[in-house]
């Protein structure tokens, strides 16, 4: 059984350094594609939300063909409560 969406997006985050929402995305892809809130801004607003709560932050900044591109990383202490609450 797959866990949902927000939550594997969090994971996601514990076990990379620096990513994109596009890059989320792009690996979730073939597991959650038939998953109806699949779609690249739900991610975005997920990982804004997370932001604004303190699991995550914003680590950056890239303009790649005129378009913005926002990576997200967790600290350490942000990895290890991500993982006591998500299994």
């Amino acid at each position: 059984m797959r866990r949902p969406l927000n939550y594997e997006i969090l994971k996601y985050l514990t076990n990379h350094d620096k990513v994109s929402a596009e890059e989320i995305y792009n690996s979730l892809h073939e597991e959650y594609k038939d998953h109806k809130a699949f779609k690249l801004s739900i991610i975005v607003e997920s990982l804004m939300t997370a932001k604004e709560n303190g699991l995550i932050n914003e680590d950056g900044y890239d303009l790649i063909k005129d378009k913005l591109v926002v990576y997200y990383s967790a600290t350490p202490e942000q990895k290890e409560t991500i993982n006591s609450y998500i299994k």
